[in-house]
């Protein structure tokens, strides 16, 4: 499931809103997104306020990318997490396999702590990507044992 979209359920993505919720709340964060590694935003918590969030997913995706060329260059495969701190804004943007954590905060938080509940939802949410893999890997051989009955003559049929 590399280059394959992600397709959830309601209830997975259900899953994903209440970890990053509890995330943002536990780690005093503005605000916590999930972003795929193209830069769409899967999903977000917190006070997005006047944030472009969609400028914000692509930013991010485009940082992980460019630093991972210059991880590649100095013999890395990529630096799992990035932070940028900020005069009262910084982000802590953490790669989950396929997607991207990233977790907006200020001065009531600490990179310290930000890093260390970002370890524990990282496990909460590999688990629910995990299961979205699983499911789809079910679908896809559903899928293919339905298309394999189909024949040449059928298709044929259908469009004569």
């Amino acid at each position: 499931m590399t280059d394959a979209p992600i397709i959830m359920h309601e209830e997975q993505f259900q899953q994903l809103r209440h970890i990053l919720n509890k995330l943002r709340l536990d780690s005093f964060s503005r605000v916590v997104f999930l972003v795929d590694k193209n830069g769409q935003q899967i999903a977000a918590q917190g006070d997005i306020g006047d944030l472009d969030t969609t400028s914000l997913a692509s930013l991010a995706a485009g940082n992980v990318a460019a630093t991972g060329g210059m991880a590649r260059l100095i013999g890395e495969k990529e630096f799992p997490t990035l932070s940028h701190e900020g005069e009262r804004e910084s982000i802590h943007i953490c790669i989950i396999g396929r997607v991207l954590l990233v977790v907006v905060f200020d001065d009531r938080s600490s990179l310290g702590l930000i890093k260390l509940r970002v370890k524990q939802a990282s496990r909460d949410l590999s688990a629910v990507f995990d299961e979205i893999a699983r499911l789809a890997e079910q679908r896809k051989g559903s899928e293919e044992s339905l298309f394999a009955e189909i024949t040449d003559d059928d298709i044929d049929s259908l469009f004569n």
